[in-house]
């Protein structure tokens, strides 16, 4: 069967036509950005880990993700290997590219505030984990971050579908307004870069976008609207 120019015409007329109505009535398509962690979401998470293996595995996961900007199956491809403690932080081998793969070092520093330095939470939850399941897990090939059941049984490696699911468990108890997504360090990292005037090539490079990417940009996300915005002083 044919479609005409006209008939595909009119097709495009109505659907514009529907979404103009259902933005009228308050309708809006779509599931849009995820959105992006940030310092007091951080600050939350800390405050919120139990004192166990799993609470000590969420907060490492999620203060580590965010300064290396993980996706979801960053931590979940990480091997103990991939993961060196240096004098100044850590060196996350996280494996890049959607075609041509490659490995980015990224440095991640101490912080100046304990409560949500990912260096010290990541070798907390390392020195627990092998302390209470064994010196296998020290092992170079063993997964970095660990699935945990709910009665404390280590179940292996992460896989990028338990991390998505474990960052929004994590930022529910945490009570972050809007729960994050497996996308959500990776967008902080971006924007809280941002509004600290952190060099767009040096973000780039810390989560592994290439110099100037669009994607990039579109995460560079505006905070409220109001200082950085086009118009702001301009009469």
């Amino acid at each position: 069967m044919t479609v005409s120019g006209d008939d595909q015409a009119a097709a495009r007329a109505a659907l514009e036509g529907l979404t103009v109505k259902l933005l009228q009535a308050g309708e809006r398509r779509g599931r849009g950005q995820a959105v992006g962690a940030d310092i007091d979401g951080l600050r939350a998470v800390a405050r919120s880990c139990p004192d166990t293996l799993t609470g000590d595995r969420d907060k490492a996961l999620v203060l580590t993700g965010f300064h290396y900007a993980s996706r979801s199956q960053d931590p979940a491809g990480l091997l103990t290997g991939d993961i060196t403690v240096h004098p100044r932080g850590l060196v996350v081998a996280v494996l890049t590219g959607k075609t041509k793969h490659s490995v980015r070092n990224a440095k991640i520093s101490y912080a100046q505030d304990p409560e949500i330095c990912p260096v010290r939470a990541y070798t907390a939850y390392r020195e627990r984990l092998v302390a209470e399941h064994g010196q296998q897990w020290n092992d170079p090939s063993a997964p970095a971050f660990i699935g945990i059941d709910r009665w404390g049984h280590v179940t292996g490696g992460m896989g990028p579908d338990s991390v998505t699911r474990a960052i929004k468990r994590i930022s529910q108890r945490a009570g972050v307004p809007i729960h994050w997504t497996g996308h959500s360090l990776r967008i902080g990292l971006a924007s809280v870069g941002r509004a600290k005037s952190k060099d767009g090539i040096a973000i780039a490079d810390q989560g592994g976008w290439a110099r100037h990417s669009r994607s990039m940009l579109g995460y560079l996300q505006i905070n409220d609207g109001w200082d950085d915005n086009a118009s702001a002083g301009l009469t």
